[in-house]
């Protein structure tokens, strides 16, 4: 991928630069200590998408982490989070964990070379997710940065291990995170092209769109200008080229009125 900046937190210091730290997220919105709310497109490279309060997936973490289930034994909700992946994906899957999006792939392409994707919501929608072999996915649950689930249909397992070691999450995390994949589940019956072209008269110019996600239409080389101008817009979106930014699902096209007052130019 192409970053904007030379280390991922610099984007970060840009903002903290202009605006303070941020003291609280909700929604969309990312607060400042300088009292500045600042509408968040990147929404951590699509783990945010459903709102950075976690939703119902943040009062099951409490709730576990209340129990003290933070140790490295054996809990049920390493099944819960397999449920929850075959109830997203129409099919009995076994799931494994895995630190890097790069290890996920390898392993499902090695359980079936001509029948992996990735999963990515309000995507694919000609796909028929049931009958894919493998599938790779990031939950839906910010702070699970270096989670990917490899989703692998029961009748191509057969029981099989993949060969590169497995991530063993704590319980409370792990809790969440299938929390967080049903609240996928709820969200993909409720958000929908209505809720994402109100806003395409002020992301024409700059973004193609497809679904919630937005591709850029600045070169690359002018990136980096244009991402720092929607920063001083009170826009953060994301620093990766390559990653689309995503609709802020729920913020009014008010948020984007110091962009269409000050616009970016291409040349």
């Amino acid at each position: 991928m192409r970053r904007l900046t030379s280390s991922p937190s610099d984007f970060a210091a840009e903002l903290t630069k202009r605006y303070g730290t941020v003291k609280r997220a909700r929604g969309c919105f990312l607060y400042t200590a300088k009292g500045v709310r600042i509408t968040d497109l990147y929404q951590e490279g699509g783990r945010a998408i459903l709102g950075w309060g976690g939703g119902s997936a943040f009062t099951v973490l409490k709730n576990v982490l209340s129990r003290g289930l933070t140790g490295s034994f054996d809990t049920d909700y390493i099944l819960r989070i397999q449920k929850a992946v075959s109830d997203l994906l129409f099919s009995p899957r076994q799931v494994f964990i895995f630190k890097s999006k790069e290890i996920a792939l390898k392993e499902a392409l090695a359980f079936s070379p001509e029948d992996s994707s990735v999963w990515k919501p309000w995507a694919g929608a000609d796909i028929r997710w049931s009958e894919r072999a493998a599938v790779v996915l990031e939950p839906p649950l910010p702070w699970t940065e270096g989670i990917y689930l490899l989703a692998v249909r029961t009748d191509i397992a057969g029981g099989r291990q993949p060969e590169e070691a497995q991530l063993r999450l704590p319980a409370v995390l792990a809790a969440a995170i299938a929390r967080s994949l049903y609240d996928m589940i709820a969200a993909l019956q409720v958000r929908a092209e209505k809720d994402w072209f109100v806003y395409d008269t002020v992301l024409h110019p700059y973004w193609t769109r497809r679904g919630p996600y937005l591709s850029p239409k600045v070169p690359c080389e002018r990136y980096r200008d244009f991402f720092l101008h929607c920063l001083d817009s009170e826009l953060f979106i994301s620093p990766l080229y390559d990653t689309p930014s995503i609709v802020p699902y729920g913020a009014d096209v008010g948020v984007f009125r110091k962009l269409s007052r000050s616009p970016f130019s291409f040349s």
